[in-house]
């Protein structure tokens, strides 16, 4: 998941993000996104609810772009 933050609280979103069950990783990234973020659940409706109810409420977080990988 890239998520876009709120000019300068990218340290502070990230120790956020990292409180939240099914994100598994979080780095902070430069360019058009600035926080990197995967989520990993036991059924997509997990990983719905986590982006959805959990990320996206996020006061700090502006945009998000999910990507679901389908095999790895």
């Amino acid at each position: 998941m890239l998520i876009n933050a709120d000019l300068g609280t990218e340290e502070d979103l990230v120790k956020e993000l990292k409180k939240i069950p099914n994100v598994t990783e979080v780095h902070v990234v430069y360019g058009v996104y600035d926080i990197i973020a995967k989520v990993e659940a036991d059924t997509m409706e997990k990983v719905k609810e986590t982006i959805t109810w959990h990320i996206r409420r996020l006061e700090k977080v502006r945009s998000t772009l999910t990507m679901i990988v389908v095999e790895g």
